[in-house]
């Protein structure tokens, strides 16, 4: 192997475990759940689905350099929301996107999520970052018991942790001090602009 297909070997998470999680999660919500809040504020949980599967799908066709609507799209350009079947589409995503980043090819070269160019590795590291949050959003929103994958949360974790020692995207939000005896998890979400303790609204 070439030094690079090394290098990229080395960084290289399997989503697969994660990806599982967030499916069970979503098997998880109720169909009387779909209207509650979520630690995202202008989200109920129908908007937050529709939102990781937009990212699910946009992430698999960056992972597969074909870029196109779904790579060059910001995720802000409109509120994200569900369709009919979305339990079986999200599924499909879910599995596709873990297939697409076994591949070394996808860690390697540049691509393209929410209309910025990066490189694949870079790439990777926001599309894990988004499953641990959001599986973390989705989870308090409709009461169920979330433990991300532990390769996935350490990749999220250094991702956030980089991101709020530079110029702050403003796809996050103001970072929100925690405990440093806190879980990584909670260290995590924190840097994401959420604070672990958020409970819905009575």
């Amino acid at each position: 192997m070439t030094d690079a297909t090394d290098r990229t070997a080395q960084q290289m998470v399997d989503f697969g475990p994660q990806t599982r999680i967030v499916a069970r999660l979503v098997d998880g919500v109720r169909e009387d759940q779909l209207d509650l809040p979520t630690p995202c504020p202008e989200y109920a949980v129908h908007h937050l689905l529709g939102h990781i599967l937009g990212l699910t799908a946009a992430f698999g066709d960056a992972g597969r350099k074909n870029l196109g609507p779904t790579t060059d799209t910001s995720p802000r350009a409109q509120r994200p929301d569900i369709t009919d079947g979305w339990r079986d589409v999200l599924a499909k995503a879910l599995d596709d996107l873990a297939e697409v980043w076994r591949d070394p090819a996808a860690w390697q070269g540049m691509t393209r999520a929410g209309g910025v160019d990066l490189p694949g590795a870079v790439a990777a590291m926001v599309a894990l970052d988004e499953l641990v949050v959001h599986s973390w959003d989705l989870a308090k929103a409709t009461g169920q018991d979330y433990a991300p994958d532990e390769a996935a949360l350490q990749a999220a974790h250094a991702f956030l942790l980089q991101s709020a020692a530079g110029p702050r995207p403003d796809i996050f939000g103001p970072v929100v001090p925690v405990e440093e005896s806190a879980t990584l998890l909670d260290r995590a979400v924190g840097l994401s602009g959420r604070d672990p303790g958020w409970k819905p609204t009575a």
